[in-house]
């Protein structure tokens, strides 16, 4: 496949951020006066963080809601995304990428200041010609298939010359509606099905490079 342009998921496909968002989500929990999560979070990991808190709450009321997507943001903005880890092998399949000129995006659910400061965190901000996050504007973007065409559209990209990386079902739904190939990570946090029918999955990172048509030693 030749795809001069890469649009990238960020939690789960590059980052693992479960432990920080594990963190601030007890964190506001137990400062709202909430129920201690009973639930595992790696499963729900994907959507906005108010739809995660609505998962694990599902009797609360949007007031109640958004005491703890406030609880949350404040805890995961000032240093619960400092528990984020890169996974192995993403700086080095970035930089290949780059090396071979192709063009690379950031399309994610995560508010701009977190991934901001994980980008730099890990050094992969200069990285991407652009990055698109939900609240990138007023209002937010709705869904991830909006983000995706923002970004066709806002540079003027072929949506079947570009392949959007992700790690779920809902990056697989967004990239099919928005045009754009799709390939998924098998380290994520989406239950992917063994048989993904026009999709591809990757076993891990570095297969991005032969899929694009860049060797390994670039």
């Amino acid at each position: 496949m030749d795809a001069p342009v890469v649009l990238f998921d960020l939690d789960g496909t590059l980052v693992d951020s479960l432990p920080g968002i594990e963190f601030s989500v007890d964190s506001c929990l137990a400062e709202c006066g909430a129920p201690r999560r009973a639930r595992a979070l790696r499963p729900l990991i994907g959507p906005p963080i108010r739809a995660i808190l609505q998962e694990l709450m599902p009797g609360a009321d949007g007031q109640q809601l958004s005491l703890l997507e406030q609880a949350f943001r404040q805890s995961y903005d000032s240093g619960g995304w400092r528990k984020t880890v890169l996974h192995e092998g993403a700086l080095e399949t970035l930089n290949k990428l780059r090396t071979a000129g192709v063009d690379l995006f950031l399309v994610t659910n995560k508010p701009q200041l977190p991934t901001r400061q994980i980008l730099n965190m890990f050094g992969l901000a200069d990285l991407f010609t652009d990055m698109v996050c939900r609240d990138t504007k007023t209002p937010p973007f709705q869904s991830k298939a909006e983000m995706l065409q923002h970004v066709v559209l806002a540079h003027g990209l072929d949506p079947g010359a570009c392949v959007y990386v992700g790690d779920s079902l809902e990056d697989f739904h967004a990239a099919t509606q928005a045009g754009v190939p799709v390939a998924l990570v098998a380290h994520g946090y989406g239950s992917l099905p063994s048989g993904l029918v026009g999709g591809t999955i990757l076993h891990q990172l570095n297969d991005l490079l032969s899929m694009v048509g860049i060797l390994e030693g670039v």
